[in-house]
């Protein structure tokens, strides 16, 4: 049962969702961009828990005219049944509103900034850093969310050095996140003749992007050079300069990117990839000064925090930040195909169990 604090929650929630969408209308508001955007992440925000506060009305409406029906000897087995219905959807109802009413990241509803560089493991872990971004790339595809390649530098054998790309929708870093830290391989990689099992690791930051309103860079904060932009093993693959690399002077952070053949849209993509950085570095700051629970529990999206294990041998995929470090997935090629929604949605599970308790 919803307590009368909850209804009355989802009672100013759902005033609220009809005071945004008629300010969305106003002359004022539709001239400006950054309202609309404003405006439209807290829509996003709220739409879910007032659905579902609708059909708990209609519901908790259904329940109390089929008890009524009770006393009527002719209605008493239909009504019965719909006691038995109402009162099943009820509970349903009331648990997803319970997890929908918990405090959620401000940034989930952000677009996001993914990087992924191979780490230990040789070319081994360049090989495994692309089918990871290939496996991005399909489940992204599968959810209908666009993506675009901000920076890519690939390997002699066909992996990648680097790979930064930008997930354009809504959301998508509610959805990504969990996918920050490093990722595990083991498998007999195709070089290897005698059939041993070798171990490498790919690195990967999920950040949310930050507008160029949220995090003003200074340009005296800045270098940016220019140069030509490189393929595998170096080799020149553009006769112009368009290639930017943006250094941020105070914190010495490094940004660069060559995807683009315009010079002036490799500096956009590059700022935008620094102005996330530099935003996600002092979020986490100020998050560990504060004790940040999510961000002791789930983890901090670093590169430091190993998240996952990929055992090709034995078709195995563990996520050590579920259920004690134990959680196990089957079927690695399918998760490679890009079905990672099973893996995701059971992360979210465990952020919202986390909590439940303490919030509501």
């Amino acid at each position: 049962m919803l307590s009368d604090a909850l209804q009355k929650m989802l009672s100013e929630i759902s005033d609220e969702q009809k005071m945004l969408e008629n300010e969305l209308l106003l002359p004022e508001v539709m001239n400006s961009p950054a309202k609309i955007r404003s405006l439209s992440e807290r829509l996003s925000e709220i739409r879910e828990p007032v659905e579902k506060f609708q059909q708990w009305n209609i519901a908790q409406s259904a329940l109390a005219e089929a008890k009524l029906l009770l006393t009527d000897p002719e209605m008493k087995e239909l009504a019965r049944e719909e006691v038995d219905t109402n009162t099943i959807l009820l509970e349903g109802i009331e648990k997803e509103l319970h997890i929908l009413l918990i405090p959620r990241d401000p940034n989930d509803n952000r677009e996001a900034i993914i990087e992924i560089r191979p780490g230990a493991g040789g070319e081994e872990s360049a090989l495994f850093a692309g089918e990871l971004m290939r496996a991005y790339f399909r489940f992204a595809e599968k959810e209908g969310i666009p993506i675009e390649i901000m920076d890519k530098n690939e390997s002699e054998g066909g992996g990648i050095k680097e790979a930064i790309f930008e997930v354009h929708r809504s959301g998508a870093y509610g959805k990504f996140k969990f996918e920050g830290g490093v990722h595990r391989v083991q498998r007999i990689p195709a070089t290897e003749s005698q059939g041993r099992i070798h171990t490498s690791a790919v690195s990967v930051v999920v950040l949310p992007k930050v507008e160029e309103a949220e995090f003003v860079i200074e340009e005296k904060d800045i270098k940016v050079d220019v140069f030509r932009s490189s393929g595998p093993g170096g080799q020149s693959v553009n006769t112009t300069d368009s290639a930017v690399r943006i250094t941020h002077i105070p914190t010495g952070t490094v940004v660069t990117c060559q995807d683009e053949k315009s010079q002036l849209k490799n500096k956009v993509k590059a700022l935008s990839v620094l102005r996330s950085r530099l935003s996600a570095a002092e979020t986490e700051r100020k998050a560990k000064e504060a004790g940040e629970k999510r961000l002791a529990q789930i983890g901090s999206g670093d590169r430091s925090d190993k998240i996952r294990t990929y055992n090709f041998p034995q078709d195995r995929v563990t996520d050590h930040r579920l259920s004690g470090g134990q959680k196990n997935f089957s079927n690695i090629s399918g998760i490679m195909a890009g079905n990672l929604l099973p893996i995701i949605e059971a992360l979210r599970e465990e952020e919202s169990a986390l909590f439940s308790n303490e919030n509501l």
